[in-house]
């Protein structure tokens, strides 16, 4: 269990979006929308190799040409091109990156073996990695829709953390029908760094946050998940929904 970094995840003062695009039904063009368009008083920075304007706004062929370094960036380029580009971003000092690009490979071995890999490129650099295959995560005080889902719920003091963005969009349309208002919002995906129990230790530390809403699909590693479950649970309420009995 490690909270280092993640600060940087829910309070960047700089993103920057590595696979920006305009072209509809793209995961970029999706994620481009949603952090142009929510409210982020930080710099934006937009990455793309073959234009150099997005929406209007300047782009970057390559993370190596940013002019500072982006305390978050979003990844949404094809799987092969990960690995590089997280280590360009690790090496201009980027702290937290939300990869949204699923694995596309097929079988749990071959899984694993592109987590390492992203691991393996990450960790020298102390680069931390929400997903791959995550949504992205919301922070509604401070404007930051740095995910996938269409909506940028009311702030509140509650935290909602998921696995799959599937779960995560009918309960923002049903809490936003019923102003239920969030701290935060995060999917982790299929996790290859960041897990529950990072997320519960800083969450149960976090001012903002108080209550925390967990909604689990399989759990790899029960033990430090309770670890973490008991302590935040000793200074605010934690609910934990458990859909099915898979495991990996």
């Amino acid at each position: 269990m490690s909270t280092r970094h993640l600060r940087y995840l829910f309070d960047p003062a700089s993103v920057a979006l590595i696979g920006a695009s305009d072209r509809p039904g793209s995961l970029g063009a999706a994620l481009t929308r949603n952090v142009l368009d929510g409210g982020f008083k930080g710099e934006v920075f937009l990455v793309n190799r073959r234009h150099r304007h997005v929406r209007q706004m300047p782009a970057y062929p390559h993370p190596a040409d940013l002019p500072s370094a982006p305390d978050l960036a979003l990844v949404a380029t094809p799987a092969p091109t990960v690995s590089k580009l997280l280590a360009e971003l690790g090496r201009r000092g980027t702290k937290v990156a939300v990869v949204a690009t699923p694995s596309s490979v097929r079988g749990a071995d071959q899984a694993r073996i592109f987590h390492q890999t992203l691991r393996e490129v990450a960790h020298p650099f102390g680069l931390r990695l929400l997903g791959p295959d995550s949504l992205g995560i919301i922070v509604p005080r401070r404007g930051l829709n740095a995910s996938l889902g269409h909506l940028l719920p009311q702030s509140g003091h509650l935290a909602l953390v998921a696995q799959s963005g599937a779960v995560l969009a009918p309960m923002l349309e049903w809490a936003t029908a019923q102003n239920i208002g969030f701290s935060c919002v995060v999917a982790l995906g299929e996790r290859a760094d960041i897990n529950f129990s990072d997320l519960l230790d800083w969450l149960a530390q976090d001012p903002e946050t108080r209550a925390i809403l967990l909604y689990l699909e399989n759990l790899s590693r029960a033990r430090p998940f309770l670890s973490a479950a008991r302590a935040a649970a000793r200074v605010k309420p934690v609910l934990v929904v458990r859909a099915g009995r898979g495991g990996d």
